[in-house]
């Protein structure tokens, strides 16, 4: 099954509801085909499952690629920046400044080598531990008391290896899981927006 195929359903077309409460999932990782399905991109394959999940396409807009995903009384606006990883807040600025958004509901979704393969990790705010896409977020918001979920890639690496490591694909065993774990990340992602970070660590964070 090919989990990074686009999904194209039909284009949104309903007026915004003013009572939606909005967020924004920026979901990390370079864009390319020689990217596609390595664990750097891991965030931008939560992405894709969020789009699947609703039946609803991504549309190309100013630094990035987004999909608009509805659940319940909350709007996601899933994001893809455009820009690599080394520059992911130029695009969550931008839209952060364009939907008037509070840092509250801003979600960030990235890899994670300190995490096994399979594990998520909610937190509030936090450091960004050597991530090059996190820093240039702190860095563009001038904080770093914002919202994350780390995805767990695992760091079985030789030394001098994590680059080769973080830009490689997901072995056929841990393929063989990865729609389970994205589809628990995505889980994380809506209940975050539904019922707030504290209900959604509770029952992700294990």
């Amino acid at each position: 099954m090919n989990i990074f195929k686009r999904w194209f359903g039909k284009k949104e077309t309903e007026p915004r509801d003013p009572n939606m409460k909005r967020f924004l999932i920026a979901c990390l990782g370079n864009i390319g085909p020689e990217y596609v399905g390595t664990r750097h991109n891991a965030g931008f394959m939560v992405a894709d499952t969020l789009a699947e999940e609703a039946g609803v396409r991504f549309e190309s807009k100013r630094y990035g690629d987004m999909a608009v995903v509805r659940v319940k009384n909350c709007e996601l606006m899933v994001l893809k920046p455009s820009t690599f990883m080394n520059l992911s807040g130029v695009a969550v600025r931008y839209w952060m400044n364009h939907e008037k958004l509070p840092l509250e509901n801003l979600l960030v979704v990235v890899d994670d080598l300190a995490l096994p393969f399979g594990t998520i990790r909610l937190r509030k705010s936090g450091s960004d531990a050597g991530h090059n896409g996190l820093k240039n977020i702190a860095d563009q918001l001038g904080t770093q008391a914002y919202a994350r979920l780390r995805f767990g890639v695992g760091n079985d690496f030789p030394k001098g290896g994590q680059i080769d490591f973080v830009l490689g694909r997901f072995p056929e065993e841990e393929q063989r899981q990865l729609l389970d774990v994205l589809k628990r990340a995505a889980d994380a992602v809506k209940t975050y927006c539904l019922a707030g970070p504290d209900m959604a660590m509770n029952r992700f964070n294990h």
